[in-house]
């Protein structure tokens, strides 16, 4: 297992780009396209004028992001005043290179159990909640900062797919609890993305396999450990990789120990 968190934090950003930027959008027609957009970019600019945030809205539908630098740039050494920047990605690195390494590692970590839990949601609902974290950001000065990292999702309007994710960063200016948590937007109800969340990832017959494929054992030996058949067996491998969006076995085990589903 690979132990080194810039790895792990690089293979669970392999598995959020599979999950996002893979989904199955349909096709919509470029003005519609462009003026839901705008929309979205309007109010992420307006997060950073009115909270001085360092706001992000990433496309995964285009893997392009639009970053907006509010006041609070300035403390991190970033931008001196509200201005804008796109990117060709969804990854705002500049910003994410300031994070410390402990806190990035949990917050790739908590934002994938966040996307399986609200990719369960009924479609109306998903747009309610959003996730919070306390993390440390390294300022001007080379210091680390507490600051307040909240991320939002966007439902596309034509479609099931998440369209948008809109990503704030503040100065911490209250207590909050260490880690991450899910907040519902309407009512204020904090909930937390624990372990039990992270579990019902796979069905209880989809962890036996993929503990038996952990232990080295191929197809037909798990097939018969488990009385299905082989075919049954594959098409619990084709599952877990689906889920876990990942291309081979390796892949799903270091995942999985990850999200502590076994």
């Amino acid at each position: 297992m690979i132990i080194n968190n810039h790895f792990i934090g690089m293979d669970i950003v392999d598995k959020l780009n599979r999950k996002l930027l893979k989904q199955d959008f349909i096709p919509r027609g470029k003005a519609a396209y462009q003026e839901e957009l705008e929309m979205y970019k309007g109010i992420a600019r307006g997060y950073a004028v009115m909270e001085n945030a360092v706001a992000v809205l990433s496309d995964m539908r285009s893997d392009f992001s639009y970053i907006y630098y509010g006041g609070f740039a300035r403390t991190l050494g970033l931008a001196g005043s509200v201005s804008a920047e796109q990117v060709d990605s969804i990854w705002e690195e500049n910003i994410l290179r300031l994070i410390h390494p402990d806190d990035l590692h949990e917050k790739y970590l908590q934002e994938l159990r966040f996307l399986h839990w609200i990719s369960r949601l009924p479609e109306k609902n998903r747009k309610d909640y959003y996730l919070s974290s306390r993390l440390r950001m390294r300022d001007d000065s080379g210091n680390y900062q507490p600051a307040l990292h909240r991320m939002f999702y966007v439902p596309a309007p034509w479609d099931r797919g998440l369209w948008l994710a809109l990503c704030l960063y503040n100065p911490l200016l209250t207590e909050f609890p260490e880690g991450c948590v899910v907040v519902h937007a309407v009512t204020g109800q904090v909930r937390r993305l624990e372990k039990c969340h992270a579990g019902s990832i796979l069905t209880e017959r989809e962890k036996q396999v993929l503990r038996l494929i952990d232990q080295g054992m191929m197809s037909k030996t798990i097939a018969e450990q488990l009385s299905i058949s082989v075919n049954t067996v594959s098409r619990h491998r084709q599952e877990i990789l689906k889920k876990l969006r990942v291309s081979n076995s390796i892949e799903a085990c270091r995942v999985a120990r990850e999200l502590d589903l076994f």
